[in-house]
């Protein structure tokens, strides 16, 4: 199938929280479409979308997953063509989410029937409401035990407000959910084992309510459409179809959230998911992308840079300011590239959104953020692991294209053969947990590094340090960080030993010292030889270091000052005598002594760190920790467990505070050494509702028996 002659599109983000049944009702929306033979199971490890091995083993989406199909909704609206984005719902792997909102035109905010609004809901709520993006959401799960349609709808209104319309009411719930009512026409569409429907006379035990809920969502409907309001209140109500075209506009604007419900596992209410992804969200060509564009560019696809108002193409001119894109067919080409993936068979495949223009295989482009120029080797469409090759990728489609060695996940292709643009950033993701790495063999160690960066290049939330001798990786939570360790090994061949991430203790000298650094050395020929006189103090907390010059009367040469100042230096990143780097330190040099022949920069250089050395042992050190910054937002009756438990962390409590949706907020400042496993324990107290930013701020005295 030829893209370039696709008449619809949807990108569509599946969100909800761990469990709410995302990969299972994509797997049978793929079914129901025909796109697979027979829907998959995540426990067997078949479905589309779970095709990692590290997914299959357990049994859960931990990464972003692009699934395409084609569908024909009722009507002569035409085929439509879907690119379903699935995302993870375990906090851990929230960078996935992001990126698939960024290139989504809708989110589907899938629920479970059972579960109801979970932690994960609200976030993915929330996330889709800062990307702006229109939701429809899916009540999933109907046919499971305990499964409750009316408290779900509850908790949904509750939660997010009442412009949540139920256009849907389940017939049956439990092992007897067997069809669904349409509450805008009216009918019972009762459904067959094979997942199709037809329609049937509504039950007398739903039809008061089906009734009553038709009235609700019309008065809603036709309170936004005067012309329909008008018709309303002469006694003319709307018909199905029309009623849903001012529901779309509604959708489109964030004004209204359909709720459907369905069970993947059936089948039972599927296609109608299908039906209103295609009548009620907007198409990719409705929706203006947005980027960041750096030096002088001139508007992209045909819309005014600067005010995004619709043009011929004018030649505005804009400077490190967010400019929106039209995805105009016709435009100048203009591509996304919003993850890349390390294939051990394929190489780097990125996934890409096509933003304006039209996209061919061979075409020429250069990379706006990186500056790498790139060759579009051919192009396809995923579904799950399997390619789909296609002609052509048209403005607001998703895609996929192999071998872009120098377009990482987050930069723009595009026609021109400079400038600089990238796409509008991502939300903040702080990392909040860390593990050492130890390559396993000599040859682990030689090729890690360069796996690391592959690594990061595929998930940005993920975080590579160096602390003394050791690699530090830090992710969202454990399990991104197992998982990443897994990918390392699978994937880039390199095999690591993972351990608790180490704390930076540092020192600083505990007092003053007056200290004579000599080197004297005679072995034949050129000797070395130089002495320094020196004032070693502390300075106050991060200060770092300071070197202060006082010789007078040149017993140390202005050629060799410099020399001293690096041997200073030297002893402090050396450590001191219980063995950290040394910080927030004053050095005065003021006398020395020197020799014609002797003397050299490297010989005043070791005197310099022999002396330090000296000043620190007679003095002494003091511990230093690293105390960070952390912020937790959890729901106000959680406020007190919270405080608690960080006071038990040394945590000294700065801010509580009142968010904006009425949750609480505790900013603390808390010692490094009790933030090793924070995030977990926290995850486990607040039953998974907390939100947890770490911020490394200073260092501060140990006290006493604080260290283990």
């Amino acid at each position: 199938m030829n893209s370039s002659s696709t008449p619809t599109h949807r990108t569509v983000a599946l969100v909800g929280g761990a469990g709410a049944g995302k990969t299972t009702l994509a797997e049978a929306l793929l079914h129901r479409a025909g796109a697979i033979p027979r829907a998959g199971s995540i426990e067997q490890g078949t479905t589309v979308c779970d095709h990692e091995p590290e997914e299959i083993a357990r049994g859960t989406t931990l990464g972003l997953s692009l699934a395409h199909l084609a569908w024909s909704p009722p009507g002569d609206a035409g085929e439509c063509t879907i690119t379903l984005a699935d995302t993870p719902g375990r906090s851990d792997f929230v960078g996935s989410v992001d990126v698939a909102l960024s290139v989504a035109d809708v989110a589907v905010v899938v629920v479970s029937a059972v579960d109801g609004v979970t932690a994960g809901t609200r976030f993915v709520w929330s996330a889709a409401e800062a990307a702006g993006l229109p939701r429809i959401v899916v009540i999933t799960q109907e046919d499971k035990t305990r499964a409750d349609f009316h408290r779900v709808m509850g908790e949904l209104r509750a939660a997010f407000g009442e412009h949540l319309w139920p256009i849907e009411l389940p017939l049956g719930e439990e092992q007897a959910f067997h069809g669904v009512a349409d509450v805008l026409s009216e009918q019972a569409l009762e459904y067959d084992a094979d997942g199709g429907h037809h329609e049937a006379p509504m039950p007398a035990d739903a039809e008061a309510e089906e009734h009553q809920m038709h009235l609700d969502v019309t008065e809603e409907i036709v309170s936004h459409d005067d012309e329909q309001l008008e018709a309303y209140l002469e006694g003319n109500e709307p018909s199905p179809a029309e009623l849903e075209r001012t529901l779309a506009r509604e959708v489109a604007s964030g004004g209204a959230v359909p709720v459907v419900v369905c069970s993947g596992l059936t089948g039972t209410g599927v296609d109608r998911v299908a039906d209103l992804i295609c009548e009620l969200s907007p198409s990719s060509l409705e929706r203006d992308a947005r980027i960041v564009v750096g030096g002088s560019a001139k508007s992209t696809g045909g819309t005014d840079a600067a005010t995004g108002g619709g043009g011929g193409g004018g030649a505005a001119t804009v400077t490190g300011a967010e400019v929106r894109v039209a995805p105009n067919p016709d435009g100048e080409p203009l591509v996304y590239v919003f993850r890349t993936v390390a294939d051990p068979f394929v190489g780097q495949i990125s996934m890409l959104k096509v933003l304006s223009g039209v996209l061919h295989p061979s075409d020429r482009l250069h990379n706006a953020t990186t500056g790498a120029d790139e060759r579009i080797h051919g192009l396809f469409q995923l579904r799950g692991a399997e390619h789909l090759q296609v002609g052509a990728l048209r403005a607001g489609e998703v895609g996929a294209v192999a071998k872009l060695t120098g377009s990482p996940s987050g930069t723009l292709l595009w026609s021109r053969t400079g400038g600089t643009a990238r796409p509008a950033p991502l939300p903040t993701r702080p990392a909040v947990f860390a593990m050492s790495l130890t390559p396993a063999t000599q040859s682990d160690d030689e090729k890690m590094s360069t796996a690391l960066t592959r690594l990061v290049a595929e998930d940005p939330t993920l975080v590579i340090d160096r602390a003394a001798d050791q690699t530090i990786l830090r992710g969202l939570g454990d399990m991104h960080v197992e998982v990443a360790v897994e990918r390392l090994a699978r994937v880039f061949g390199v095999h690591v030993d993972t351990g608790p991430a180490p704390v930076a203790y540092r020192e600083t000298i505990a007092g003053s010292a007056d200290v004579e650094g000599k080197l004297k050395k005679q072995s034949g020929g050129h000797g070395q030889f130089a002495v320094v006189q020196l004032r070693v103090s502390p300075l106050k907390p991060g200060e770092g270091f300071e070197f202060v010059d006082s010789v007078v009367g040149g017993s140390v040469p202005r050629t060799y000052i410099p020399a001293v100042e690096k041997g200073a230096r030297d002893a402090l990143a050396g450590g001191g005598p219980q063995g950290h780097p040394v910080v927030d330190v004053r050095v005065e040099l003021y006398d020395g002594k020197s020799h014609s022949v002797d003397s050299s920069e490297m010989a005043f250089r070791t005197a310099a760190s022999i002396g330090v050395k000296a000043a620190l042992a007679e003095a002494g050190t003091v511990m230093l920790e690293p105390v960070s910054v952390v912020t937790v937002t959890v729901p106000a009756d959680l406020q007190g467990t919270v405080l608690t438990d960080l006071s038990g962390r040394r945590g000294r409590v700065s801010a509580t505070e009142t968010a904006d949706d009425g949750r609480a907020r505790v900013v603390a400042s808390v010692p490094e050494a009790e933030l090793a496993r924070y995030v977990l324990d926290l995850r486990s107290m607040t039953g998974g509702q907390a939100e947890l930013t770490i911020t490394p701020d200073r260092y501060m005295k140990v006290p006493n028996g604080a260290r283990a």
